[in-house]
């Protein structure tokens, strides 16, 4: 209150000297005698300053230590260096009360003091940044508005129940899996259109929601299909439940990618553009100081606060590095999240605290790319894997060779290093369960005339993670584990123009091979004979192939050519032809038998290839953003390569299947449901007919509903046209003699096209 009491004096003195002027000295001589005599109660109620206006630059805080005055200015000048960061100070805007110490005499502090910063906006982020934080082991600050501590002081002593507010039930986010035909959905983006769909088999799909305008780039789903994310100048918004309403926004100005976690907790936003505050200081926005300048921001998703922003990051020259997406990469559980700056570090910062991990990043020379190893629902002895798996690789430097590391965070322990020589590059792949980890090394020769591939397994379930090599003669440009299993696909050629400048009209000769895990023999009582080996399945050669599209749910694998001018393939393959189950081990069946060409199609200008959550359907597309002089639109086909629907479409642009998330049925559960899906099947089944026979049904009315309107129409005519000729004085139209009529058919045979196959042995 010294501050207001302050501004009453002053207004006091100011209507005195008035009156006096005007000749009323009779309060002069009836004023009290001291100015604590003085009742200002009638001049603070007119007179009252709010606090809300003015003082919200400046900050209390709490807890601080108490200290004497030749401690004074060290403490203050320590003050200054933690709050800095928040915002800057006002000249003198530091003020720390004093008093005498009972005790000694001395003057001492209160163990509180006040802090003005340059904006509202500042002191806002102090209080964000540093309430609680620790200047030693017994004294934590609390820091608060200097508003709010008047506020706080007036509030009734007599406690008084609030309002309840009526509960008002939000949108489930998931309704869509409750669907009673357990469809899926996708999102089609055309022109300005954007429109989520029903898929519906062979019918056309059923619209849920169409928007013009929703979004002015792309669209794209999170992890689990939770949200729906459109880009704006502004930033990002995210739209959900089964109306569609928005359910919350970031504000980036000029964002041009985004990333979220694998469980969708964060999202990362960046844009080319650095965050700039303005002459305003960022007010109305939530960047502050601290944000200026970055263009990488990290979002906590369900509260929609901005958690850290980063810099996008430099070499060893501070030169901007080339952009990669993801800038940064996510551990499975979303609690670590990291970034490499190229050849120097691999920085892992933990959520929510968005701190380092160890309070500092780990330094590796040469490092050039790594990997989060995925969940796995396998345990290790009898406790879950507590820590977190990455795998990085570092060239040759010197005479240090190149090697591959499996490290483990937060310990930063390494569990296995493997040496390799002659490398040109390395490119990681995870198998889905976190149990393999295949390095694709691109090797060359002493004399660095030729190059080939080896493919460096890491077994990382077993003891002392063995590594298994398979070589392979050729380059291989495409690498894929099957999900959920043990079975790969490489894609390698020994063309002499790969890695030419592309020329119009050629495509690269290719060969395809799949790869299985061979298990060991049984042998006696629980031993096992040999160890197991990955085996080859079998190659097919002079393909043009150079894409591998594996179904969500395994077994089922599409290999194509995408992006050619000449070629438009599409091969549909079956692993486990002829029923065999996944509990079979390949000891007790053939794996080449049980590997299928289902079908061979091709859709002209494909871009994009999207199979569905379920395994059941796919969908190859050609949009307008690759191939703008060719045909745009897309195709439905079932997973055995049978064509559904085709849908040519003018500025088709972007097509996304919704994901899914994780099934919450145990291991138990799933294993019923295989025994008895020939039961389920048959309810499926009916329901299929049903719908179908609907359908033909509505057809059949609806051409008998023309028919009739058709014979009518007719008949109305022929009455007119009779009233018309007799007026007229004309002859009625005589009618043909149908019984008498003879009619004769001719058929006419063309050949459409023809195909010629050769079936193999």
């Amino acid at each position: 209150m010294g501050v207001c009491k302050y501004r009453i004096i002053l207004i006091l003195e100011y209507v005195l000297y008035d009156m006096w002027w005007e000749g009323f000295d009779y309060f002069s001589n009836h004023l009290p005698a001291t100015e604590d005599d003085i009742d200002f109660t009638d001049i603070e109620e007119k007179y009252q300053v709010p606090f809300e206006e003015g003082f919200d630059t400046i900050i209390v805080i709490d807890n601080v230590p108490i200290v004497d005055e030749s401690k004074k200015d060290k403490l203050l000048k320590f003050i200054k260096k933690i709050f800095k960061n928040a915002g800057d100070i006002k000249e003198s805007g530091i003020n720390m009360p004093m008093e005498v110490n009972k005790e000694t005499g001395d003057m001492t502090s209160k163990g509180y003091l006040f802090l003005e910063f340059e904006t509202a906006d500042q002191a806002i982020m102090a209080i964000k940044q540093y309430d609680g934080y620790p200047m030693d082991k017994t004294h934590y600050l609390a820091v608060n508005r200097f508003t709010d501590i008047e506020k706080y002081s007036q509030i009734e002593e007599k406690y008084k129940e609030p309002e309840e507010e009526n509960f008002v039930e939000k949108e489930h986010l998931r309704s869509w899996l409750t669907d009673p035909q357990a469809r899926d959905q996708f999102v089609l983006y055309r022109g300005d259109d954007v429109v989520i769909f029903w898929n519906k088999k062979l019918e056309p799909p059923e619209e849920v929601h169409k928007r013009n305008n929703w979004t002015e780039t792309y669209v794209q789903w999170s992890p689990l299909g939770t949200y729906l994310a459109t880009f704006h100048r502004q930033g990002i918004a995210l739209w959900g439940g089964p109306s569609w309403n928005k359910i919350i926004r970031f504000v980036h100005p000029g964002v041009k990618l985004i990333d979220f976690s694998l469980n969708e907790k964060y999202l990362v936003t960046w844009s080319n553009e650095p965050i700039t505050l303005g002459p305003n200081g960022g007010a109305g926005t939530p960047f502050g100081p601290d944000d200026e300048g970055n263009q990488i921001i990290i979002w906590d998703v369900h509260a929609g606060a901005l958690l850290r922003s980063f810099p996008t990051s430099t070499n060893a020259d501070g030169a901007p590095n080339k952009i990669t997406w993801p800038m940064f990469k996510w551990s499975p559980s979303d609690k670590y999240f990291a970034r490499i700056t190229p050849d120097q570090q691999i920085s892992v910062y933990e959520t929510p605290g968005m701190g380092l991990v160890g309070k500092k990043s780990i330094k590796i020379e040469g490092v050039k790319d790594f990997e989060w190893a995925p969940t796995s629902d396998k345990q290790t002895g009898d406790k879950k894997q507590k820590e977190e798996l990455l795998s990085y690789w570092t060239p040759e430097i010197g005479n240090q060779p190149a090697r591959v590391t499996l490290l483990n965070i937060p310990s930063k322990e390494i569990i296995r290093t493997r040496n390799l020589v002659n490398v040109s590059d390395c490119k990681m792949h995870w198998q889905s369960n976190g149990d393999f980890l295949c390095v694709k090394v691109g090797r060359h020769t002493k004399t660095k005339k030729s190059t080939f591939t080896n493919l460096e397994i890491f077994r990382v379930r077993e003891k002392d993670i063995p590594v298994e090599v398979i070589e392979v003669k050729d380059m291989v440009i495409a690498f894929s584990w099957e999900p959920k299993g043990e079975r790969f696909i490489i894609i390698t050629t020994n063309d002499p123009n790969y890695g030419q400048p592309a020329q119009a009209g050629f495509t690269l000769r290719t060969n395809v091979s799949f790869y299985y895990l061979e298990k060991p023999k049984p042998g006696k009582g629980a031993d096992t004979v040999g160890t197991a080996n990955f085996k080859l399945i079998k190659t097919l050669e002079k393909k043009t192939s150079d894409a591998i599209y594996w179904s969500p749910q395994g077994r089922h694998v599409i290999v194509a050519t995408l992006r050619s001018s000449t070629v438009f393939d599409l091969e549909f393959w079956d692993l486990d032809f002829e029923g065999v189950s996944e509990q079979k081990e390949f000891t007790k069946a053939d794996p080449a038998a049980s590997l299928q060409l289902m079908s061979t199609q091709e859709h002209y200008g494909i871009t994009d290839i999207e199979w569905d959550p379920t395994g059941r359907y796919v969908i190859s597309s050609s949009s307008v953003w690759r191939n703008p002089m060719m045909e745009n639109g897309y195709t439905l086909w079932d997973f055995k390569g049978l064509q559904l629907q085709k849908h040519l479409m003018d500025k088709f642009k972007q097509l996304l299947w919704r994901p899914r998330p994780k099934s919450l049925l145990t291991s138990e559960q799933k294993k019923k449901i295989r025994k008895n899906l020939r039961e389920y099947s048959k309810q499926f089944d009916e329901e299929d007919s049903i719908a179908l026979t609907s359908v033909s049904k509505e057809l059949l009315a609806h051409r008998r509903r023309l028919i009739d309107e058709w014979n009518a129409w007719r008949k109305r005519v022929e009455k007119e046209l009779a009233e018309e000729r007799e007026k007229a004085g004309l002859p009625p139209i005589q009618k043909r003699d149908t019984e008498n009529m003879e009619i004769i058919e001719e058929w006419i045979e063309e050949v459409v096209e023809e195909t010629e196959e050769i079936i193999e042995d």
